[in-house]
């Protein structure tokens, strides 16, 4: 394997670009970003614009099976995740203000409320969250970058 980045045409695809308006859909993209990880100067919320997104440091897991089919090196992606409609953000155990500090992202869930508003929580590694409160289901997940080839090498695990 070389020392160069990935690319998406090596592997014939295309850049993500979902949008998710259910929790099915939103199920999906959680499992698209789980263990993305981010600095916490790459998360931001427009109050005017009413929205909340994060550039992230995306595990490609859509293409593990691939990977180790053909023996080479996991990848990873930088990728928005952006949420629409944002009422108010809360957070807990993140300071946004320290910019060296990395977030690992384990979950993403939804709770609905009425009149289809409801509450968007991303659960961090290390007991940090982040609740969104959203005045409709709008979360769209795009990769902006060519995939890179994953600093550990490995797959993202989870003590259980």
């Amino acid at each position: 394997m070389s020392d160069e980045d990935a690319k998406f045409e090596d592997g014939g695809e295309s850049p993500l670009r979902l949008k998710a308006l259910d929790g099915d859909d939103l199920n999906v993209l959680a499992a698209l970003v789980q263990d993305a990880v981010f600095p916490a100067s790459e998360m931001r919320w427009d109050r005017k614009g009413r929205r909340f997104a994060i550039l992230l440091n995306r595990f490609r897991w859509e293409d593990v099976d691939r990977a180790a089919s053909r023996k080479r090196d996991f990848e990873r992606v930088q990728s928005v995740l952006m949420i629409e409609d944002v009422i108010t953000v809360k957070s807990q155990g993140v300071d946004p203000r320290d910019a060296d500090m990395v977030y690992s992202l384990l979950s993403v869930a939804f709770e609905a409320g009425a009149d289809g508003t409801g509450r968007i929580e991303l659960t961090l590694a290390g007991d940090g969250a982040v609740a969104i409160d959203v005045e409709a289901l709008e979360v769209v997940l795009r990769d902006v970058t060519r995939p890179y080839i994953a600093p550990s090498k490995h797959v993202p695990t989870h003590d259980v």
